[in-house]
């Protein structure tokens, strides 16, 4: 029987880990949401750790703009947070699998970005976020495992793709920029992925390290859009592109955030498939038609 905790069980992807763990034979899991673990709190972490094979952190900052004015609340939670679950995994014996972001790039890249490419953050979050990877990788580097992630969407809590659809019923024209490349990628289809690199973590067939957590391919925010659009049955020329200085935000975003998946064949898994077919399979299960 392997013992799994899941922190930030209440968000997005971390419900959808939780969901894909209880369908599993010999596991248990331990899910817990914000209100009842803070990961700043070193005491209640390594009370919250002990006894589990696996910890998964889904907890952390996620508010990209607020962090521009609160770096350091922001670090607390993304940067001290995870070193407190690092260091509680490694008196334990735990193996970490801590979710990170494509912030931590300064998205100038013009091919997909390789997991040991040289991190720059353009803002608060990225640096924040940095900040945690640092820990996970120097204080467990044989047990430590970083999936970093970018474009998510799914079932629980708000996202592009359900933005989308409520404007859609809204307004006839949607401006959407077209000059940010990313890889949208379901929440679910994560989570499975994670499972599977816990799984192959406790067999000792993963090596510790980074992995890119996202589909395969890439589009820009519009294309995402517009490919809602028509899955939705909906006419994707009323989607418009425009650029990103239309809907200037505190935080700078990365123009390229499109990830490389070279190190999932050495852990024997796949890489996650294609945004396009990704974004289909969303559809049918969560049943996001208007």
């Amino acid at each position: 029987m392997t013992r799994w905790l899941v922190t930030g069980a209440g968000g997005m992807l971390g419900r959808d880990i939780v969901s894909v763990l209880f369908g599993a034979e010999d596991v248990t899991v331990t899910p817990l949401g914000r209100s009842d673990l803070d990961i700043t709190d070193a005491r209640a972490v390594g009370d919250a750790v002990a006894g589990h094979d696996i910890v998964v952190n889904a907890a952390g900052w996620t508010d990209v703009d607020g962090a521009e004015t609160a770096e350091a609340a922001a670090t607390a939670v993304n940067g001290a947070g995870v070193a407190n679950l690092t260091e509680a995994c490694r008196r334990s014996g735990a193996r970490l699998l801590h979710i990170s972001t494509d912030y931590v790039f300064p998205g100038d890249a013009t091919a997909p970005v390789p997991e040991d490419a040289p991190t720059a953050p353009v803002n608060a979050y990225g640096r924040s976020k940095l900040v945690g990877e640092r820990a996970v990788l120097e204080l467990l580097p044989h047990r430590g495992y970083i999936v970093r992630t970018a474009w998510l969407y799914g079932e629980h809590g708000r996202n592009f793709v359900t933005t989308v659809l409520r404007l859609a019923a809204d307004r006839e024209i949607i401006d959407v920029v077209d000059d940010q490349h990313g890889q949208p990628t379901w929440s679910l289809a994560l989570a499975r992925q994670m499972a599977a690199l816990g799984r192959a973590a406790r067999a000792g067939t993963a090596p510790a390290g980074i992995y890119h957590g996202t589909a395969a391919g890439s589009t820009t925010w519009c294309g995402l859009a517009r490919a809602v659009f028509d899955e939705a049955g909906l006419d994707p020329g009323r989607i418009r592109p425009t650029t990103s200085e239309r809907f200037p935000r505190p935080a700078r975003r990365p123009a390229y955030s499109v990830l490389g998946h070279e190190h999932w064949p050495a852990a024997g898994l796949t890489p996650m498939t294609d945004w396009r077919s990704m974004l289909s399979e969303a559809f049918v299960r969560l049943g996001f038609r208007t």
